[in-house]
């Protein structure tokens, strides 16, 4: 919920989500409009999408207790290289290597002046040079809090990464555009094509590839053609 997302919107949603979903049996067995209902607002649906096919894979795969074995995390839904190291350290303590903006920021700030695009592999074996073995999550934190340190007295350093991307405005977007179809649909079940289109005010051809591209990605189910959550 935090990659990308202000502090003060997630709270909120954070507790409400875990009221409803306390667990992966809970979270497995929701409809997926009842996830992504208790997710509006926050944006970056597919994580909704990914974090209750996570939790049926979890049930079906792991008896409903995560894997603390980084090969064994990757191989779930919508976990990467980045998030199975991530939840490997803060959750099972496991001491992994991994990279986020914050972290980048530490050791571009003390180990590169200067130069520009600097990588994550050239970053990587100082991570682990540096890591507590012993105490991998808390040293992580550390290592974020003062991620967040510099950037307020050094500008932002990781900016000098490679990695480094400026995220396009959200208003006007095809993200937007994604956001508000599956509103319309939560919002009214069995809606047709050309009435969510006069409702959005959109070419009926741009709403029609993106509800295709939905559709495939196991958000929509269109039947009769009508629309609903898959």
């Amino acid at each position: 919920m935090l990659q990308q997302t202000q502090v003060d919107r997630v709270a909120g949603k954070y507790e409400a989500f875990l009221s409803a979903f306390p667990d992966f049996g809970s979270l497995a067995a929701a409809p997926l409009d009842a996830v992504l209902a208790t997710w509006q607002g926050l944006g970056y649906n597919r994580r909704a999408l990914n974090l209750k096919r996570c939790a049926e894979a979890v049930m079906v795969e792991h008896g409903g207790t995560l894997p603390s074995s980084i090969a064994e995390l990757e191989k779930l839904p919508g976990i990467g290289h980045y998030t199975a190291r991530a939840v490997a350290a803060f959750a099972f303590s496991v001491p992994s290597v991994f990279i986020e903006t914050n972290i980048r920021t530490v050791f571009i700030h003390h180990f590169f002046h200067g130069p520009e695009k600097v990588h994550d592999r050239e970053i990587a074996p100082l991570v682990e040079g540096t890591l507590d073995r012993g105490n991998p999550r808390d040293w992580y934190y550390a290592l974020m809090d003062y991620g967040v340190h510099l950037k307020r007295f050094h500008g932002n350093p990781s900016r000098r990464s490679a990695h480094h991307a400026v995220q396009s405005l959200f208003k006007g977007s095809n993200r937007e555009l994604r956001s508000l179809i599956l509103k319309a649909v939560l919002d009214k079940p069995g809606i047709t094509l050309e009435e969510i289109t006069a409702y959005l005010d959109r070419p009926q051809k741009t709403v029609l590839s993106n509800l295709q591209q939905m559709e495939g990605e196991g958000f929509i189910a269109r039947r009769k053609g009508r629309l609903f959550i898959a």
